[in-house]
């Protein structure tokens, strides 16, 4: 007897799984060629029972959400139109297999094994999670929770998840596991995605208690690592075993004479949910931005100006791709045919010289790391080595400087032109300074910088984004002959709405609105657009713009206005368009100046933005970290964190303490950091006065960073609450 359909419920078997699996999924093949396959059927195992149905019994047909162009294959036979135009994220694949099918795509040292793929073998890794998906009961728009760090792995779940027609659902695993649940609880997942079972085991008592868990899948590591608490009644899978499902279940798909009959096939649509991102909360709980298809498709499509990638180009990752800046730059750069390269923080420095990559893309932090190493290895060096290193980054700044203004891309606010007259003056003479200075500049890069970028390994840009770039380090770079160019973005935006080109790359700046994308200054009270020069709330247009906030329509409508305006909750102005002077190519560039939320106003009424002041107090070197505060107070303070080994060197110089002290007392440590702040931040409208000392860094792990590395200013100033309040009376 033929069968139609088979259906069994189990609590997780392997082998009985998957045989049962691909013969319920498709409808394939005789009980006697099944039997001879898979042997005969148990049917007294425990919580297992099947239901065999006869030819007479109707047939259930269930729906297939496809991506048009990555299996335009595999259903050409089932009445779907093909089509090369990219409908969705996961159809970039079939394009790049064609184009760069050979090509290494991915390198992956780090995890067990390490892994080497094509743009080929990537494609096939994604079809293949993506059936195994389907084998093991996903369904389109069910949300499925991804928490799991950068890895190949990572990359091909996300894909495969998206082109079943589902919904993922990302974070990283150094989240609490109170924040993983609350957003599994609050977006309806129906499974999760995990790194490996140690992560699973962490979180599991918290889940299994209070969350409905359909299946667990393991991305990395071995189902025997789980512990049998965490084992119990739900079906857990690794990724070898979902890759092996989808791969069986494509090839019986290929040969089924009846597939059509069984399914409804119908398309992924541009305008549906493609993954919810919940937002880092740098204040109040995080939101799940909802993104489509459509929205990351614009990133796909336009970053190219930004990054002009070519084939061969080599990337290297290191921030967590759930994360919508690196993973919209990743998608983009796959379909350039380059070669990503996965890193970690602590192997970073070693691989940028190992690998030479042409591109990193990253958060400020990194290159601040990367400044504050090189500037220390100059002040460690001989002082000869040490004398001519700072004389030669002198002449390079200053000579920076000059051509920045003959070429005319320095910032101005006036809206007035320079007169022609004043314009020549200046452009003549920054023309003459950067004349005398461009040799040493030139026998500079050749003595001294060679070394660094050998060292730093990028050849062609780094591109920064995610928070702001401290100006004593964007133009350290620049004097030194690394590119950084600096974006701006939001997850609400997918998130790239702005960013310095390599061919316009003014400094201070958030550089142009990308294409298809328009950017207004507006009025905070009266909600009025502002002429150029003016400062305001940062508002933002364009199809890279979340559908909403998931389950909260308030949120939605206090970001999102009726006209399709994204509140950026940024303060900014955009620089006046002028045809003379020095700022006439940087015209319609973005300049930001804080977050509206992070105002302090004093009890005098002033309103200070902290962010000049913190980027400012940054440049020391014997502050690792720092936290402006004094809402309602008389004047402002600071909370820091010094590097405690620059300290000490600076106390044992200026003879605070004996040269071979090893402590520090908090009070000397707050006069020296006093003449620090008054050093550094001289230039700025505000001063800092208390000064709050802590030994413990902010981190992500002990909850005061984000995930992509930026001060949770709120969470810190209500864990030293007492102290700030001592520290003011």
């Amino acid at each position: 007897m033929n069968l139609n359909s088979c259906s069994l419920s189990t609590s997780f078997d392997p082998t009985i799984s998957s045989s049962h699996l691909l013969f319920n999924h498709h409808g394939l093949i005789s009980s006697g060629l099944f039997y001879k396959k898979y042997g005969p059927f148990v049917f007294n195992r425990r919580r297992q029972s099947f239901r065999v149905y006869s030819e007479s019994q109707k047939k259930e047909i269930q729906i297939r959400k496809f991506s048009p162009v990555l299996e335009s294959d595999l259903l050409s036979g089932n009445g779907v139109v093909h089509s090369n135009e990219w409908k969705t994220v996961p159809d970039i694949w079939r394009t790049s297999a064609e184009k760069f099918g050979d090509r290494v795509a991915i390198v992956d040292s780090y995890h067990d094994p390490p892994t080497n793929m094509t743009y080929k073998q990537l494609e096939q890794e994604i079809l293949n999670f993506c059936e195994g998906l389907r084998v093991i009961g996903l369904k389109p728009e069910e949300k499925l929770a991804l928490f799991a760090d950068n890895s190949c792995r990572w990359l091909v779940s996300d894909q495969g998840i998206m082109a079943t027609g589902a919904i993922n659902v990302v974070r990283g695993s150094r989240s609490s596991v109170e924040e993983l649940f609350q957003i599994y609880n609050h977006s309806e997942s129906v499974g999760l995605v995990v790194d490996d079972p140690e992560m699973y085991s962490g979180i599991f008592e918290k889940f299994h208690s209070r969350a409905t868990l359909r299946f667990v899948i393991l991305l990395w590591g071995e189902k025997s690592s789980v512990t049998n608490e965490a084992a119990v009644d739900i079906p857990i899978y690794s990724y070898k075993e979902i890759i092996n499902l989808g791969h069986e279940s494509r090839a019986a798909f290929l040969h089924s004479e009846d597939s059509g009959e069984q399914y409804t096939y119908t398309t992924i649509s541009s305008d549906d949910i493609a993954t919810l991102v919940y937002t880092s909360g740098t204040t109040g709980n995080p939101k799940g931005v909802m993104l489509t298809h459509k929205n990351l498709l614009h990133q796909v499509s336009n970053l190219k100006d930004i990054v002009p990638a070519v084939p061969g180009d080599r990337f290297l990752s290191m921030l967590p791709p759930w994360h919508a800046y690196e993973r919209a730059c990743e998608y983009f750069i796959f379909t350039r045919g380059i070669e990503q390269v996965y890193t970690t923080v602590k192997n970073l420095r070693e691989d940028l010289r190992r690998y030479q990559p042409h591109y990193v893309i990253s958060v400020p932090l990194v290159y601040e790391t990367l400044y504050s190493g090189i500037q220390k290895q100059i002040r460690t060096s001989s002082a000869a080595r040490k004398l001519v290193a700072l004389l030669f980054l002198k002449i390079s700044l200053a000579y920076m400087e000059a051509k920045r203004i003959y070429e005319g891309k320095c910032l101005a606010r006036n809206l007035e032109q320079p007169s022609h007259l004043s314009a020549l003056f200046d452009w003549m003479w920054a023309r003459i300074v950067a004349t005398i200075l461009f040799p040493l500049h030139t026998l500079a890069k050749k003595i001294v910088y060679s070394k660094i970028k050998s060292a730093i390994g990028i050849s062609k840009a780094g591109v920064s984004g995610g928070g702001s770039l401290s100006p004593h380090v964007d133009k350290f770079f620049e004097a030194i002959d690394i590119k950084v160019q600096n974006g701006y973005g939001l997850t609400e935006s997918s998130p790239v709405v702005a960013a310095r080109r390599l061919n316009c790359n003014v400094l201070g700046s958030v550089g142009h609105p990308i294409r298809h994308t328009e950017i207004m200054v507006f009025d905070a009270e009266t909600d009025e657009v502002l002429p150029h020069g003016s400062k305001g709330i940062v508002k933002v247009r364009g199809p890279q713009v979340m559908k909403g906030y998931y389950k909260n329509p308030v949120a939605t409508k206090k970001a999102l206005d009726e006209n399709g305006w994204l509140n950026t909750g940024d303060i900014g102005w955009i620089c006046p368009p002028h045809s003379r002077g020095r700022s006439r190519q940087a015209g319609g560039v973005i300049v930001l100046e804080g977050r509206a939320k992070d105002t302090i106003v004093l009890s005098t009424g002033e309103n200070v933005e902290p962010a000049e002041i913190e980027e400012a107090a940054l440049r020391s070197r014997l502050i690792q970290q720092i936290v402006v505060i004094g809402q309602d107070q008389r004047r402002l303070g600071a909370i820091i964190v010094p590097d405690k080994e620059e300290i000490l060197s600076a106390a044992k110089r200026s003879s605070v303490v004996e040269a071979d002290g090893s402590e520090l007392s908090k009070q000397k440590q707050i006069s020296l950091l006093h003449e620090e702040l008054r050093k550094w931040t001289s230039d700025c409208s505000f001063q800092v006065g208390p000064i709050l000392v802590i030994d413990e860094p902010f981190t992500i792990d002990s909850g005061l960073m984000t995930p992509t590395m930026k001060i949770r200013r709120d969470r810190v100033v209500s864990l030293y609450k007492e102290q700030i309040d001592n520290l003011y009376k």
